[in-house]
C-alpha cells in the first residue's frame, strides 16, 4: 500500500490501511492480521452525518484527509457537520463513489489510495476554474494543482416563474473569464449570493444555504458557504472559467462497487 506521510498521520493511516486489509485480504497479496484467537479486527467504522468523534477521533482524522487532498471541510470541529458532509459528497464523486451521507469501507480506501484529479479541459492556463456540470464538481487549478475542489449545484435545467422573471434554468458550457466578484451577501432578483463570482453575464459561482446533491439552481453554480470566501481569493478577474459535461467513467470490474 502506498505510504502517505502528509498531515493525515502515520498513527492514523497505519490503522486505517490494517482494517482495510482486513476487510479486504486479497488486495496486494495481502494477509489480513489476526489477533490471538485468530480473528481478524473489525473493518473501519461507518461514519454518518451528524455523528461526533469518539475515542479514535475518526472524524478529526477524515477532515485532516480531506483538506490535505483539496476538499476544504470548513471549520475543523469533531463533528460529521453539513461542511464535512459536502466535502465527502465531493470526495467521492472524484473517485467514482456514489455520494453518500457517510464514510464507509470505499470512501476509507479512497481516502487511503485517492484517485489523481484529472483537468477537463486540456492545455488550460496553469491557473483556471473548472465545473463539471456531469458530477457536479468544481475545481480550482494553481500551477496546474488542484487546490480546492468543491461539490456544486447548478442549473436544474428547467423553466421557471418567480418573482416576475421566467427563464430556462441551466449552466452553460463554454470557455469564460472571471468578471465582477461582490465582497459578502448580495441579493440578486431570484435570490441571495454569498460572496458570488461572476463569470458569465448575471450567472456566479456562490455560496448558498441550499447546494442540494442534484442540479437545482436558476443557471449559477452553487458552492457550499464555508467555499465561497476561499473561492473568492483564488478566482481573480480575468482568469479562465471552463464550463463542460465531463464523460461517464468507463466502469470495469476493478472499478465497481464491492459487495
Amino acid at each position: 500500500m502506498r505510504t502517505i506521510t502528509h498531515c493525515f498521520g502515520i498513527a492514523a493511516l497505519i490503522t486505517v490501511s490494517t482494517m482495510i486489509l482486513a476487510t479486504d485480504p486479497a488486495r496486494a497479496g495481502a494477509v489480513p492480521p489476526r489477533d490471538s484467537r485468530g480473528v481478524p479486527p473489525p473493518g473501519p467504522p461507518v461514519l454518518r452525518f451528524g455523528d461526533r468523534a469518539g475515542p479514535g477521533r475518526e472524524i478529526v482524522v477524515v477532515k485532516k484527509r480531506l483538506n490535505e487532498l483539496g476538499f476544504n471541510v470548513g471549520p475543523p470541529t469533531p463533528v460529521y457537520d453539513s461542511g464535512m458532509r459536502m466535502a465527502v459528497w465531493a470526495f467521492q464523486k472524484a473517485n467514482g463513489i456514489r455520494p453518500v451521507d457517510r464514510v464507509d469501507t470505499p470512501t476509507w480506501e479512497a481516502l487511503v489510495r485517492p484517485a489523481r484529479i484529472r483537468p477537463l479541459v486540456r492545455d488550460g492556463e496553469p491557473s483556471r476554474v473548472e465545473i463539471d456540470l456531469r458530477r457536479q464538481l468544481l475545481t480550482v487549478w494553481r500551477h496546474d494543482r488542484p487546490v480546492l475542489v468543491s461539490h456544486v449545484s447548478t442549473g436544474a435545467e428547467r423553466s421557471y416563474c418567480e418573482r416576475g422573471h421566467c427563464g430556462f434554468a441551466d449552466t452553460p458550457t463554454g470557455d469564460f473569464r472571471v468578471g465582477e466578484r461582490v465582497r459578502g451577501w448580495s441579493m440578486g432578483y431570484l435570490g441571495a449570493m454569498y460572496y458570488p463570482v461572476y463569470f458569465n453575464g448575471g450567472i456566479a459561482i456562490h455560496g448558498s444555504t441550499l447546494v442540494p446533491r442534484y442540479p437545482a439552481s436558476h443557471g449559477c453554480a452553487r458552492i457550499p458557504l464555508h467555499n465561497a470566501v476561499p473561492l473568492f481569493r483564488l478566482a481573480q478577474p480575468g482568469e479562465p472559467v471552463h464550463v463542460r459535461r465531463s464523460a461517464p467513467e468507463r466502469r470495469t470490474a476493478e472499478s465497481a462497487p464491492r459487495r
